[in-house]
């Protein structure tokens, strides 16, 4: 048999930042996020032999261990380690030993919650295999404390959740890691023009998020007032952002995006730089109505609103960059797994 899971990427549409503690913790958070047809896949093929084998084939990675009470967390394949040692510890040893093989549509680093959503995909396979009895909130709470807060690496919790649930979601983030998933109910044609006049633009390149939101969380606990007003502007913009869409208001997405580029860049250092602050200024030029960097920024992916028909103008523009657009399509649903 084999077992195996996809889950959607997404694209933060408003609020990114607000899902990270302490400002979640202390002021409450809110998001709004859309799925696309971009994914993490794992697939488990159960083995007669007691080992256990990793494969990410898009970074051409693969590690054989002994089947063991715990893997060692020594940043190599570390997410699906991660997983396997939080799933032996709360549900007991592994029956069989196995191969786990991953893969993600998009680079670690690009701004799409790509890491998030392997945990949720990988913790998706182990769950089909093992039929665990796990919701979509169970889940998605258990793939954010796998990433968090066993293996301490730093961001928020929208990831994991909209991995999880998948479509538009208004996401709200509380004290005591609570999040309320609001999926939206948004008429076809809206999302049609939305996804017709959206652009995903790659900037070649990718970062660490962790450096951008350990900042973040740095100006938050030292409650430098900057910051924080940033982010309860950008918390604004996620309200904003609803409505539009809600009322099919979609020219308007483009100026609610640009407010929350210009807060955005408030939020700590190194969120932009001057290389796509120039990529940012060309797409206005050439008649896009605003924009953003994707995920935590620095590099990655961004997003540009053009209405009407100047997508074509802004296309010729990004050209020189050296970066590349990129297709999708929005989703529907979100984690799927199944067995063959």
């Amino acid at each position: 048999m084999i077992y195996r899971s996809k889950a959607p990427l997404r694209i933060g549409l408003a609020g990114g930042g607000t899902d990270v503690s302490p400002y979640c913790d202390l002021y409450g958070g809110a998001i709004l996020n859309a799925t696309i047809s971009l994914y993490a896949y794992a697939s488990i093929e159960v083995l007669d032999s007691p080992q256990v084998i990793i494969e990410a084939i898009d970074r051409q990675e693969t590690a054989t261990y002994p089947l063991s009470e715990s893997l060692p967390i020594d940043g190599h394949l570390d997410l699906a380690k991660g997983v396997y040692n939080r799933l032996v510890c709360e549900y007991g040893a592994m029956p069989n030993g196995f191969r786990i093989t991953t893969y993600v549509d998009a680079p670690a680093g690009s701004g799409l919650g790509s890491s998030s959503t392997l945990v949720v995909a990988i913790l998706g396979a182990f769950a089909e295999w093992l039929k665990l009895p796990l919701g979509e909130y169970d889940m998605a709470h258990m793939a954010y404390e796998i990433e968090r807060l066993e293996m301490k690496m730093a961001g928020g919790k929208q990831d994991q959740y909209a991995a999880t649930f998948g479509g538009v979601n208004f996401m709200e983030f509380y004290a005591d890691d609570k999040v309320i998933v609001n999926p939206l109910r948004i008429k076809s044609k809206y999302l049609y023009e939305l996804e017709n006049n959206l652009l995903l633009y790659f900037t070649a390149t990718s970062r660490l998020s962790s450096t951008i939101i350990e900042a973040q969380q740095k100006n938050v606990t030292e409650k430098k007032q900057t910051s924080i007003e940033a982010m309860n502007q950008l918390k604004e913009q996620s309200k904003m952002m609803k409505e539009a869409l809600l009322k099919g208001k979609v020219d308007d997405i483009g100026p609610i995006l640009d407010f929350g580029f210009r807060y955005k860049k408030q939020m700590a250092s190194g969120i932009s730089n001057s290389a796509m602050d120039e990529i940012y200024e060309a797409a206005l030029k050439a008649g896009a109505t605003g924009g953003k960097i994707t995920g935590a920024g620095g590099g990655g992916f961004m997003m540009f609103y053009c209405p009407g028909t100047t997508s074509y103008k802004v296309r010729a523009a990004l050209e020189k960059f050296g970066g590349s657009l990129r297709a999708y399509q929005f989703t529907e649903r979100g984690l799927f797994t199944w067995s063959v």
